[in-house]
């Protein structure tokens, strides 16, 4: 199974808070960072389209899906944690 390996490798890099760039940022200046990158690789994909209103639709999903990410992190640490 490589190429299951592979995507799990590329997932962790970029959503794992633990592997990925902004570990050393705190949980929600790394939340913020990656929904800034969300808006803008959700504009660069509409823009190349050509389509103004799958911006808003694209933009709208990825910050979603980022939210519902680090929601579930923050849950599941504060879990963990006991509190």
């Amino acid at each position: 199974m490589p190429a299951r390996n592979n995507v799990m490798t590329s997932w962790a890099a970029v959503m794992d808070e633990t592997q990925n760039p902004f570990r050393t940022y705190s949980l929600p200046t790394a939340h913020m960072m990656m929904q800034v990158l969300a808006w803008m690789w959700s504009a660069i994909f509409s823009l190349s389209l050509g389509s103004y209103f799958a911006f808003g639709v694209t933009s709208a999903g990825h910050m979603l899906v980022i939210a519902g990410v680090f929601i579930t992190l923050s849950v599941f640490k504060r879990a963990e944690a006991g509190a």
